[in-house]
């Protein structure tokens, strides 16, 4: 097994190299099948979500997915993914990219290739309104208090870092962090600032705490498959194309994201 990734299975390792090595071939895969894949997770709200009563999705990756499948000229197929199966399902070549704010973070970037960012998040606490344990940032790492994170996400391995007396918890499908923490097996939830949108959009219940100060500010873009450096361009064109005809604004007013885009410097 590769040195500087030990924690990989020797299959995944295996589709790495193998990626790596077919470089050249998802543009002309697009353009012979007419489809392009893209893998979303399903339950990122402003991003990525499917209302579980219409089953439509809606979101700022839904809407800008759409539009690189039109410029491709492709037919758009949504594949369901998480930030657990994120890295399988890409070397595994399930889809051709993922566009669900994909945080950059160094144990991806050592499996995946990134595009430019578009967004950038902060981490934010979710609490009862209710809740004597925390009602400041400060409150959360006390001792005693439950902690919870989504499996996957980079608040899991930020947040085990970053506490020293508080407990982590984390938090696995089918379980949610809204449920664990309404039924009070957990005190505060950490979350970024798109799923935060959702609590307060839908939970009265919901408090968000903000850092003080900015605590772990991050990246967000498209990740793929290693290799074939004309897909990774032709994606870093469409990355700043949107971000620079207003595209990427357009969608983030929307969902109320204009908060986190990522603003290009210059113009053309």
């Amino acid at each position: 097994m590769h040195a500087c990734l030990p924690w990989l299975s020797s299959t995944l390792l295996a589709s790495l190299m193998a990626c790596s090595a077919s470089a050249g071939e998802v543009l002309d895969r697009i353009h012979r099948s007419g489809e392009l894949r893209v893998c979303v997770w399903p339950d990122y709200y402003g991003i990525s979500y499917r209302n579980p009563k219409t089953r439509q999705f809606t979101g700022l990756d839904i809407d800008l997915s759409a539009e690189f499948a039109r410029e491709l000229g492709a037919r758009l197929h949504h594949v369901d993914s998480s930030f657990t199966s994120l890295v399988d399902d890409l070397l595994k070549d399930r889809c051709d990219i993922a566009m669900f704010a994909v945080g950059v973070l160094p144990q991806r970037e050592k499996v995946l290739r990134f595009s430019l960012p578009y967004l950038q998040s902060d981490i934010y606490a979710v609490a009862t309104r209710s809740s004597r344990a925390v009602r400041r940032w400060e409150d959360i790492d006390q001792p005693g208090v439950q902690v919870a994170v989504q499996a996957g996400t980079f608040m899991e391995p930020v947040m085990r870092a970053a506490l020293h007396r508080a407990s982590l918890v984390v938090i696995r499908p089918p379980a949610t962090r809204e449920q664990e923490l309404e039924a009070g097996r957990v005190d505060v939830f950490m979350t970024d600032y798109p799923y935060s949108r959702r609590l307060l959009d839908n939970a009265e219940w919901a408090r968000l705490i903000s850092p003080p100060q900015p605590f772990h500010v991050l990246p967000y873009a498209y990740a793929l498959r290693p290799g074939d450096d004309e897909w990774f361009a032709r994606v870093n064109r469409f990355v700043t194309d949107m971000r620079q005809d207003g595209r990427l604004e357009s969608a983030a007013r929307r969902y109320r994201l204009s908060e986190i885009v990522i603003r290009p410097t210059t113009r053309p």
